[in-house]
């Protein structure tokens, strides 16, 4: 026999100055929903499963009802199935209250997963594959990191050095290559995008997936390829994994499929498409957006950001002056070199060391930085102009290290005019706190998780006896 009993909770959702319509909210402990909704929603999304279905949920309920603390609940998203996977799905439904039928009349994964999700009331949402390929242990640490807010997102690596997996060697050399293309042209860190077995918050989910293009086997892609960029925490769990030979994936379709899924966000992100703007930091939430006398925020990342522009741009100019040298004069050389890698400098340190996406003001940063520029080729310039008072036909090494030298010493001058001139910080000092109110009254909806005369919410658990 189950009973429900109540378990204090750890404070309100974040409803801080971060948390508006474009902000992610604050991380917290998960907290409570009102009484009877769960914690968890797991979404199986099938396509004609008539024979795998039912022993997977039966498998599934098993071990949540053992071994997850918290309500949950299983919803089968059947995905425009002809066979007989909607009467399974409607037994099923029937035989358990924890389950829940959805049926939807187009294909596609990501278009189910969407819009299942979006429906949910359940403060953590997940899915998994109906084969059951993920070992369930590997399901309460997937959430848990949700739940406790430590992350926004949690998935299962095969590729992890602790997971243990059984497959073939066409899936296996097929998986690394999709996650080595993914880390070489999107800058992707999490280490297996195609596993079965993710897990998101919904509160993260409802500013995620309505920027999600993708309906098919790319949206978990896409999805963790937004979330990076934006800044949220990928929890990754090493799972153990069977692969299942009967699985009815279009293996070459599908891989065609994700290649152009990865040059359309690619594309997306490199000309600034993407709103990722709206998704800010949440409010107090990242020790990175900390005010800390004497240390400028984000300084160390944009050393670390402009070192590697500026060695990759120093390489490029000495290539380029050495082709120019042979056929002009050196201050000639040095002139046009220093100018086009000026261009390609400013445009590499706008985007990747002081984070300006977007064709805003591009015009006027490029403007600025040719006025850097001016100040590098008068160094530069000067060099040389001493270089040959002193030495009537210096050699081209010589020439190239006095041109090294002077381009360190406009190097440094560059990062503090980029800095303070070019790429000013310009986010505003963070409010003075108000004194506290009396909050005023509000009327609960279906989806309140506190109510207005409580601000201490309860965690629904499950004691047997």
């Amino acid at each position: 026999m189950r009973t429900d009993t109540g378990r204090p909770g750890t404070g309100r959702p974040g409803t801080g100055p971060g948390t508006g319509p474009g902000a992610l909210p604050a991380r917290e402990h998960l907290p409570a929903g009102a009484e009877g909704t769960p914690v968890l929603d797991v979404v199986i999304p099938v396509y004609n499963e008539e024979r795998d279905l039912e022993p997977c949920v039966r498998r599934l309920h098993s071990h949540l009802t053992r071994t997850f603390p918290y309500g949950f609940r299983i919803t089968v998203a059947d995905n425009a199935s002809t066979d007989r996977t909607p009467q399974v799905a409607a037994a099923l439904e029937a035989a358990f209250a924890e389950v829940r039928a959805y049926r939807l009349e187009e294909k596609g994964r990501g278009r189910t997963l969407r819009t299942v999700w979006a429906a949910s009331d359940a403060p953590v949402l997940a899915y998994m594959d109906v084969d059951l390929s993920t070992g369930l242990n590997a399901l309460l640490p997937l959430v848990a990191p949700l739940i406790s807010g430590h992350s926004e997102l949690a998935i299962g690596s095969r590729l992890a050095r602790s997971s243990r997996v059984v497959r073939g060697p066409k899936r296996e050399l097929i998986s690394r290559a999709y996650n080595l293309i993914l880390r070489g042209s999107l800058a992707a860190r999490f280490s297996d995008a195609q596993c079965g077995f993710k897990a998101i918050r919904r509160d993260v989910a409802q500013r995620l997936l309505p920027m999600v293009e993708d309906t098919g086997w790319f949206f978990d892609t896409e999805l963790l390829v937004l979330a990076e960029r934006a800044g949220l925490r990928i929890h990754e769990v090493p799972v153990d994994w069977v692969d299942d030979p009967d699985s009815t994936v279009h293996i070459v379709r599908t891989a065609a499929l994700d290649l152009k899924g990865v040059w359309r966000v690619g594309r997306a992100l490199a000309v600034g498409a993407l709103p990722l703007d709206r998704l800010a930091r949440p409010f107090g939430d990242d020790p990175r957006d900390r005010q800390l006398s004497g240390v400028p925020g984000g300084l160390a990342r944009q050393l670390v950001g402009y070192c590697v522009v500026g060695a990759l741009s120093t390489l490029f100019y000495l290539l380029l002056y050495s082709l120019f040298r042979a056929g002009v004069g050196s201050q000639t050389a040095n002139a046009a070199a220093l100018l086009v890698s000026a261009i390609a400098n400013t445009a590499a340190n706008r985007r990747l060391t002081f984070g300006v996406r977007g064709r805003e003001r591009a015009v006027r940063h490029q403007a600025q930085g040719l006025v850097v520029f001016g100040i590098g080729l008068a160094l530069t310039s000067g060099s040389l102009a001493a270089l040959d008072a002193a030495t009537a036909t210096p050699s081209h090494s010589t020439e190239l290290a006095v041109l090294v030298a002077a381009n360190l010493a406009a190097t440094v001058l560059r990062f503090l005019l980029f800095r303070a001139w070019v790429f000013p910080d310009r986010r505003e000092d963070p409010p003075t706190p108000a004194a506290p109110t009396a909050p005023a009254a509000t009327t609960p909806t279906a989806t309140d998780t506190t109510s207005p005369t409580s601000t201490t919410p309860t965690i629904t658990t499950r004691t047997r006896r």
